[in-house]
């Protein structure tokens, strides 16, 4: 079983958990997503499914799976760019930690990685100082990955 094949296994459990089931288009919209270690607009979506799997997607439907897949914790949404990346933590078994994105701003490429319950506090209460509310804890940052870094010195 490849991993892909393992992860879908367990978005599958957690949906029926959940009450809720992952129909053939919800996994291959996923698959799709844990096949890039790029961010994909909806529309890019439509696109790498019609090119990489010949199935033929409408947009109006993989905002709606995204929608679905994002109300189970498989995805989540890049606000800043309107894109979405599989959850990289669908096989723990763990409560989710607020995330952060990393996103290389040359190639694209994303890292999830998760927020110290310290610095979500922090962040919290600078925010209520500010007198704001919190919408979501979620950060988006911008930088360079390890690998164009490199070859930015070299």
């Amino acid at each position: 079983m490849s991993k892909i094949q393992g992860i879908i296994e367990q978005a599958e459990q957690q949906c029926k958990k959940n009450g809720a089931r992952l129909t053939a288009k919800r996994k291959l919209v996923l698959t799709c997503l844990l096949q890039s270690d790029k961010a994909k607009s909806a529309y890019e979506l439509v696109e790498y499914c019609k090119n990489q799997h010949d199935e033929t997607i409408p947009a109006m439907s993989v905002y709606r799976i995204l929608d679905f897949l994002q109300s189970q914790q498989l995805v989540h949404k890049l606000d800043l760019a309107n894109k979405y990346v599989a959850c990289a933590h669908i096989t723990c078994r763990d409560e989710h930690a607020v995330s952060q994105f990393l996103i290389c701003k040359q190639c694209q490429r994303v890292k999830e990685i998760d927020i110290s319950d310290s610095v979500i506090q922090s962040l919290q209460q600078n925010v209520q100082d500010a007198d704001f509310e919190l919408d979501s804890p979620q950060l988006e940052i911008n930088g360079l990955c390890g690998n164009c870094g490199k070859a930015k010195v070299g």
